[in-house]
């Protein structure tokens, strides 16, 4: 993952940003124990997402204590008890860190002394998970695939990083009581995370725009508009088609949101999705701006 998923904070209930920030410590204790500790450095807000996400619509209740931690060894924190929905998550947490440095090093980026620090843990979660590096592999060779070929499509260069975020949200869910009997009920959660999955792969590359370019590795902002040789000219020429882009995500994910059933209070979810989502989105389109002003 990537770091993108996370709450506009200012508007976010304190209920709400303790429960965040207690998924986000519990799943990283939950690497320290499957893991090992040093892949504890490749946790992401992302996944205290997934783990809000998927304990609400499976109806799973998380219990809250302060605990100390690594971090914080003399105040102690709340922190939420680890189950197996939160160990889940850990464990997809640390595959997609290794096989996302697997992929910068194909793209020639290096990362081989990174990936050491995950190695180990990846290994821990093939005996306890060998569904997650599964459903990983496959998508990320589907999207090597179309980089490869120069994909001029956003929407057909997404459908990998989508479609893993929804197969991994199925495993995530395929542990606990949850069923698929109500169609419109799944098919809600099903798009929540098909939209999540094409937006974090399109903030992450607007974000690497100039990057991409300058080390000649595929960006679809790149190839799907005119190949601007800038992340400033993309913007200036092209910066209506991105917006475009963007807007249909938030429409799909706002929708898949309404189909959702949650079985606790989704105000946390909402901000994320609602409200965090183009929160970070505007902020990147606004960095050129942001180095202008030298801020």
């Amino acid at each position: 993952m990537f770091g993108y998923v996370k709450p506009d904070t200012p508007y976010l209930y304190i209920k709400d940003d303790t429960l965040y920030k207690s998924l986000y410590c519990s799943v990283c204790k939950s690497i320290g124990k499957i893991c090992g500790q040093r892949a504890r450095l490749g946790l992401t807000y992302d996944i205290a997402f997934m783990s809000a996400f998927i304990h609400n619509v499976a109806g799973v209740d998380v219990k809250i204590e302060k605990k100390h931690c690594v971090a914080h060894p003399v105040t102690r924190r709340p922190i939420a008890n680890r189950d197996d929905i939160t160990d889940f998550c850990a464990c997809a947490n640390v595959a997609l860190a290794y096989y996302k440095i697997e992929d910068d090093i194909v793209d020639g980026n290096g990362g081989q002394i990174k990936k050491l620090f995950f190695s180990k843990g990846n290994k821990r979660v093939e005996k306890k998970h060998p569904e997650i590096g599964e459903i990983i592999r496959r998508r990320y060779s589907e999207l090597r695939n179309l980089e490869k070929s120069e994909c001029d499509s956003a929407d057909m260069v997404c459908e990998p990083f989508s479609q893993m975020m929804v197969e991994l949200g199925g495993a995530a869910l395929a542990g606990t009581k949850y069923g698929k009997d109500d169609e419109k009920k799944f098919n809600g959660v099903e798009q929540l995370l098909y939209y999540l999955g094409k937006w974090i792969y399109l903030i992450d590359a607007l974000d690497d725009y100039d990057k991409d370019i300058k080390e000649k590795n595929y960006n679809p902002f790149y190839f799907c508009f005119g190949k601007e040789p800038d992340f400033k000219s993309l913007l200036k020429n092209r910066g209506q088609d991105v917006s475009f882009v963007f807007s249909s995500v938030f429409s799909g994910l706002k929708e898949a949101f309404g189909e959702c059933e949650f079985k606790f209070d989704s105000a946390l979810i909402g901000n994320i999705i609602l409200r965090g989502i183009p929160s970070v989105t505007s902020k990147t389109f606004k960095k050129e701006e942001k180095k202008k002003n030298g801020k």
